[in-house]
């Protein structure tokens, strides 16, 4: 009799604190988004899953490791390092609209362990007073727009110029030195 509290935890996984989360991660438009859950060893081999919803058990499973603890559909990737006992889930390309609940969980028979984790994603480009977005902004490689704008500047532009700016200094120095080595030259003595 008193053997039964210490099986029943041995047959049934979940009854304690299996899996953990942050509760809320927030995202920009545009950009990419990772989060990381941890779990208890006894679930390194079980498939790891990230989900949709409201509630967890109507939720939709938006991306599943497979048996390679890796699986990728859409935006959305997943990766299980079981050494250190975490699932990691990248969302890309990120919308206004993934706004929601997601769930961190496992596979198993019965009622699968997970973790909510609400999602936030704001908008890429802080507006000004009248509510229009301000020119700049991220995207998905987290670089602004105009920087290939000054690129284009810099190699059409101001390179080229500052290349004309030297060598007219060059050709003025050497001008410069070479009058003035005629003047410095000594007169024949003939004269």
């Amino acid at each position: 009799m008193w053997l039964l509290p210490p099986l029943l935890l041995l047959i049934v996984p979940g009854s304690s604190v299996d899996i953990t989360g942050p509760e809320a991660v927030r995202g920009l438009e545009r950009g990419v988004l990772t989060v990381q859950c941890r779990y208890d060893p006894y679930w390194e081999t079980y498939l790891k899953w990230w989900c949709r919803g409201a509630k967890v058990g109507s939720c939709k499973i938006l991306v599943k490791t497979n048996r390679s603890a890796f699986g990728m559909k859409e935006r959305v990737s997943i990766r299980d390092d079981q050494t250190n006992h975490t699932f990691t889930v990248t969302m890309k390309e990120l919308r206004r609209e993934d706004t929601d609940t997601y769930w961190c969980g496992i596979e198993r028979s019965g009622t699968d362990p997970a973790v909510s984790v609400k999602v936030t994603i704001d908008p890429d480009a802080p507006e000004d007073t009248t509510g229009s977005p301000i020119v700049t902004s991220h995207h998905s490689n987290g670089r602004f727009q105009h920087s290939r704008t000054h690129f284009l500047l810099l190699a059409f532009l101001k390179v080229p110029l500052l290349l004309s700016l030297l060598a007219a200094i060059l050709w003025g120095n050497r001008t410069r030195r070479s009058s003035g080595e005629r003047q410095s030259q000594p007169r024949s003595e003939n004269q």
